[in-house]
């Protein structure tokens, strides 16, 4: 998985770190302060998009009467104690970036989050110094399927997408390393378990979390 690879890159959110559960917590909370019920299907119209994306789909959809700025603002005060307390690393992680570090392969984040939740969360696990590239979807014109934040994290990893290694746990973010040229694996996540079978039809690889890669690490002597 890791011959010839420069830079791996994670999505955030279920790819790295358990957090999709945050999410549609905070958009029922946050619709219930507009009397509006979530409707069934939401979390699916939304997926991929980014955080700026996302806001103008409430804004629209739901008649928001708040401003773009707000809307995020707001979302980001909900989540920030969530992600700085309740947002455990995915299994083995911490050992699997750890392994990469001393390997010298580059590290990077392509995420539909804001940067401000994605560096709280990596501070508090003490990652934050250990990635070349963060890349939000807001940063690029288009959000995911599109390849474009897969293409700016690896220009900023300064490696070649052809060397690059992709973590995601949705299939827009397959779909995004794909088409960026980059090899993909695929991550286990409660949330996006209803995709399993198509994520590993379109992904390279397949992992339930971390510890499968360190354990073939192991069983090669420690050898990429």
């Amino acid at each position: 998985m890791l011959h010839n690879i420069e830079a791996v890159l994670f999505d955030l959110d279920g790819s790295l770190v358990d957090s999709m559960w945050i999410w549609r917590d905070i958009d029922i909370a946050y619709l219930q302060k507009f009397k509006i019920a979530m409707p069934e299907g939401l979390q699916a119209a939304i997926e991929g998009m980014s955080f700026s994306e996302t806001a103008v789909y409430f804004k629209e959809t739901f008649h928001i009467p708040d401003s773009l700025e707000q809307i995020k603002e707001e979302w980001t005060r909900m989540a920030w104690d969530k992600y700085a307390s309740q947002v455990p690393l995915k299994k083995g992680a911490d050992a699997f970036i750890a392994y990469c570090v001393s390997k010298d392969i580059r590290l990077g984040i392509a995420t539909s989050n804001s940067r401000a939740l994605v560096e709280n969360v990596l501070k508090v696990h003490g990652l934050l110094e250990h990635f070349a590239g963060i890349v939000t979807a807001c940063d690029v014109s288009k959000g995911k399927p599109a390849p474009d934040v897969y293409l700016e994290a690896a220009r900023r990893c300064q490696a070649e997408p052809a060397k690059c290694l992709v973590f995601e746990d949705i299939v827009p973010g397959i779909l995004a390393g794909k088409a960026a040229g980059m090899k993909v694996c695929a991550v286990a996540d409660e949330y996006s378990l209803h995709q399993s079978r198509e994520k590993r039809e379109l992904a390279d690889y397949y992992i339930e979390d971390y510890s499968d890669i360190m354990a073939g690490i192991s069983l090669q002597g420690g050898l990429v």
